[in-house]
Formats: C-alpha cells, structure tokens, sequence
C-alpha cells in the first residue's frame, strides 16, 4: 500500500455554532458517505460506567476505584438522545441500538426506549430498537424494557464455564445469573436474542465449542467476536486474536454447518447453520476480515460526541452545538454534512493506521465511551 492511499482528508470539526455550514441540508431519508456508504445504523451510549471490569474492554488497571467517570450533567439527557435520533432517522436510520458502559445503570432508561420507540421512518415505520447489556440486571429490567417498545436484547457472555466467566469480568460475577437473564428476557419476547463471545486466546479459547453446544437447539443465536484493537487500554495484541475461520473450523469439525446468505446489506456478522438445522452462530471478524466497505453505523457518546468510526480518535461535539443553540435544520445539516465527508476505513488500513496514531501520539477512543 502506498503513501498516497494511506492519506485521507482531515475531517472537519463543527465545534461551536460559528461553524455551522451555510448551506442547509434537508433530509430526504438516504445520505451516503464518500464511499457510498449509508447511514443506517445508530449507537447510542448511555453511560460510561459498567459494574463489570472486562479485561478486552475496561480493565482495572485503567478503570479502578479512582478512575473519574463523567458527571451527571456531562450526560445527555433522554430529550437530548431522542432528537439526535430523530434527526438521523429523518437521514436514513432505521436501527437504533443503546449500549455503554452498560445501559441498564442508566437510571430510567425505559423512559428514553418509550422516547424512541415514537420515532417513525420517512415512510412510516417504526425503528427497530436494540439493547447491548452485559445481562447482569437483565431479569430485573427485561420486562419494562419489551414494555417500553425496546426490540431486541444483544447479551455479552465470554464463557460458560463459572471460573472463565468471572475471572474475565474479573467482578467475580456468576454465569448462571446471566444465563437467567437471558431466559427471563427471551419470556417477555425480547428477540432473536444474541449472545456474543468475545474470544481471547489464552483466556477462553477453549470453551467456543462448550459454547456452540449449549445454544445450539436454542431460540438464541451465539456470535463469536475476534478480539478487537479498541481503544489504548485493553493491552491488544495481534497474538491474542483467535480468527473467526479457526472458530468455524473448530465448531463445523463436531457440529458442522453451512454458511448462509446476509440477513441485510453492512451486517456485520457472517451467518452459518447448523447443517441439522438446529440454528444457527455467526463470526464478526472485524481484525482479520474487515467489512469496512459495507459499514453504515454512527456513534454517538455518552456526553454527545459523534463518531463515523468504532476505532476514531476524536467526534464531533453535537452537545456543544445543541447546548449552544443550535436548531434542528442546522443539526441535520451539520450531521448530513459529516456523513457526507465520512472517509472511515481503520480496519482496512489497521497495521499502517496503527503506526501512524502511535507516531502521531494519538489514542483511539475506548469502547466503554463510544460502545461496541
């Protein structure tokens, strides 16, 4: 790869109302990036804050017992969240999906879910709204959030096997109260429910195929995430990357299985079938098999910065401009317009990218800020 193709353009920052474009932008449902990449997909993070200390996401080493997480009034309100959302629903998105942190700490969020849930496409749909938890709260709040009108719940679970568990969330917490969790929120017809493992070798390698046949025959689908460079804090290592092919391999030598076709344009996970038809497990190999080309979603922070790129160094900050007086037509301008110049590719380029942001002595931002 040249020089040449390593150089993108320095993305423009809208920082304050004074930077503001003067040509309004009106939304017509469909705004595509330079790559002809839609926006189709909204992350929101609700808290920066977890209960569990994940070694691949917020170690604690870096997120201990004085790390200062943001105060109450850094945090968008529920008001704030649901017109950036109606904003980009009104640009093309029809998937909304609230992560952290981990979202259930986030007091009332039921109230925000009601909130999106009013939201209706260009065309009159509704938006298909999705929770990422790590499910240790999930029995408790699964009910209100179906209620609510949230859709569908994505549940972190690295190991079934207790010790593995714990000592990855490194909380000490239980794999059985999860996998209640999951149970209860499946009951109050949250679903398909998803089940990711993140796969680290040398940590729970060894339990993929435990994995695979405990959902196998199962209403979940199970997905199997490479280890992902996010972030400065997570100690990554190309080493510690198991690839998803290895995965396949592994689970298709004991229950073999075929691959199927994409539920939609841009999904992120590559879907496979049990050959018995007993269900069905998916790989999102983000390290070794990039799908950049296809990628639609937008982040959103939990203090209001806007990212194009899950491995960005800096966002746009929408709370300054919204704080600051900034109306809709102008909003939708300003996030139309970073879309529009959207050249993101960071797993494409990831070897060189990584050396540039080292020698530049830039940090990629952490997941635990932006979600997954």
């Amino acid at each position: 790869m040249t020089g040449a193709e390593l150089q993108e353009p320095v993305p423009r920052f809208y920082r304050s109302l004074a930077d503001l474009p003067e040509v309004t932008i009106e939304p017509t449902g469909l705004v595509t990036d330079t790559m002809n990449r839609p926006l189709h997909d909204l992350r929101i993070s609700v808290t920066d804050r977890c209960n569990f200390r994940c070694v691949y996401c917020m170690p604690k080493e870096v997120f201990g017992k004085d790390f200062a997480f943001m105060e109450r009034d850094e945090l968008l309100s529920f008001e704030e969240m649901t017109r950036l959302a109606r904003i980009s629903v009104a640009h093309g998105v029809e998937k909304i999906r609230l992560t952290g942190g981990e979202p259930l700490l986030r007091k009332g969020l039921e109230e925000l879910v009601a909130m999106l849930a009013a939201l209706r496409t260009p065309d009159g749909r509704p938006i298909d709204i999705a929770l990422t938890t790590n499910g240790s709260a999930l029995a408790v709040k699964a009910q209100a959030l179906k209620d609510a009108g949230l859709t569908r719940v994505t549940v972190s679970l690295d190991s079934l096997d207790d010790a593995t568990f714990r000592a990855m969330n490194d909380v000490n917490f239980p794999v059985a109260k999860i996998l209640h969790g999951i149970d209860v929120a499946h009951e109050a017809g949250l679903g398909p429910i998803k089940i990711n493992m993140v796969v680290k070798r040398g940590q729970n390698e060894h339990d993929i195929v435990a994995m695979a046949r405990h959902f196998q025959g199962t209403p979940y689908i199970l997905r199997f995430i490479e280890f992902m460079d996010v972030g400065s804090s997570n100690g990554w290592e190309m080493g510690a990357v198991v690839p998803s092919r290895e995965v396949i391999d592994l689970i298709n030598a004991e229950l073999p299985l075929d691959e199927v076709a994409p539920n939609y344009d841009g999904e992120t996970s590559r879907r496979w079938r049990y050959r018995d038809g007993s269900g069905e497990i998916g790989v999102i190999s983000s390290v070794t098999q990039s799908f950049c080309h296809s990628c639609s979603r937008a982040r959103v922070s939990t203090d209001g910065k806007l990212f194009t790129c899950l491995f960005a160094t800096e966002g746009h900050d929408l709370r300054a401009l919204m704080r600051g007086g900034c109306t809709d037509e102008q909003l939708a301008t300003v996030m139309a317009q970073i879309w529009r110049e959207r050249t993101d590719r960071y797993s494409q380029l990831r070897s060189a990218k990584t050396i540039q942001l080292r020698a530049a002595g830039k940090k990629k931002i952490e997941m635990s800020y932006i979600g997954g």
